[in-house]
């Protein structure tokens, strides 16, 4: 695939380098890189990956940008809040260079679609923010035959590696089963500094060069762990676990890890366990009613609910027995996720009436006190 003229002066840089050249460039022009997420992982990747010069770029995700987003993920602006990211991303792509041709997904990257979608592409990125979609993306890659270039990041710290390339490893070698995502908060609850997704990001984008160009020494067989608080990275070596069962079909990956991950997503209850915010507003007016909430302090000092009181969930099952039985308990979080775990808790404590705030704090927020901040 040969270079044009534009392309030669806007790829200058790189087609100077002894080993990329022309042939490189022409590598990268004919390669098809299939994105699933675009947050703060997805961000510096395309960026950089479009300003590369890669010819085709696949996007998957199905949400929406929000202000929240904007710390990190900066392929989106001000001005794209409320659009969906892909569009958004698309429009960012294009900006820094028209030349790449973007397909946009606008919709879950689900057991249905996955197979279908990863066939299409040279090699599949993982920029998503749960487990059910990276074990996905895993047995996607293995089935289809296609390297998986692997990322995660939380609070201060990240991960880096390259599975399924070249007889390596894959994520099962690294993670056999998923742990219990109660015990592995995503970045919605735990928290994330701005920099870290660009840093980790860079790294899944420069492996998917080399890979496309078959250059350098890829990070498969190898986990790049990355500190960025005191910033130092280690490395530890993978092997191919060959007691491992084969992947030979797709499965239920929700069931699969347990239960859907503390975050945004709903869960479904029975309603006669959970209150809406504007049910509680009212029944606070003429009621003794004791409200737990169970998120982090650092949570409690953005926002909470007055004459709330704060027990961390993980505090929670030690501290029953400092809750007045007397009155009635209603538990919250942030979105009402977390807080359906606190009822589990409580219930077991013998707090039977117990309910939960659907919507959490954002619910309240929505229909009870619009001055109060979101996060």
């Amino acid at each position: 695939m040969n270079l044009t003229k534009n392309e030669i002066e806007r790829y200058s840089r790189q087609l100077v380098l002894p080993e990329f050249g022309i042939a490189g460039q022409e590598k990268l022009k004919a390669a098809k890189v299939l994105c699933v997420g675009t947050g703060g992982l997805g961000s510096s990747l395309l960026l950089y990956l479009a300003a590369s010069g890669v010819g085709q770029l696949g996007i998957v995700d199905f949400d929406v940008v929000d202000a929240s987003n904007l710390q990190r993920q900066i392929i989106h602006g001000t001005s794209s809040i409320g659009k969906s990211k892909v569009e958004s991303a698309k429009d960012a792509i294009f900006e820094i260079n028209p030349l790449v041709k973007t397909d946009i997904y606008d919709a879950p990257f689900t057991t249905g679609t996955a197979l279908d979608l990863v066939k299409n592409y040279d090699v599949i990125v993982d920029c998503t923010d749960n487990f059910p979609t990276r074990y996905l993306i895993n047995d996607a890659c293995v089935l289809a035959d296609k390297p998986f270039v692997y990322g995660s990041i939380f609070r201060f710290e990240g991960q880096a590696s390259v599975f399924n390339y070249q007889d390596g490893p894959n994520y099962r070698d690294l993670y056999p089963t998923p742990p219990s995502p109660w015990l592995v908060p995503n970045c919605v609850v735990g928290g994330v500094l701005g920099i870290l997704p660009g840093t980790i990001g860079l790294i899944q984008a420069t492996e998917t060069v080399k890979i496309l160009i078959g250059k350098g020494e890829t990070l498969s067989g190898r986990l790049l762990l990355y500190d960025a608080m005191n910033m130092r990275f280690r490395e530890l070596k993978l092997k191919k676990n060959p007691a491992r069962e084969p992947i030979t079909e797709l499965i239920n990956y929700t069931e699969f890890c347990g239960t859907q991950s503390p975050g945004d997503t709903a869960v479904e209850i029975d309603p006669a366990l959970e209150i809406t915010a504007t049910e509680l507003a009212e029944k606070l007016k003429t009621e003794d009613i004791t409200l737990i909430d169970i998120r982090e302090p650092l949570e409690w000092e953005i926002c909470h609910l007055p004459g709330s009181t704060l027990i961390p969930l993980s505090q929670l099952a030690e501290k029953t027995k400092e809750i007045d039985k007397a009155k009635k308990i209603v538990a919250c979080c942030r979105s009402g996720v977390r807080s359906v775990e606190a009822l589990h808790i409580l219930h077991k404590a013998g707090f039977t009436d117990a309910v939960h705030l659907r919507g959490g704090v954002h619910a309240w927020c929505d229909e009870v006190d619009q001055t109060m901040p979101k996060y």
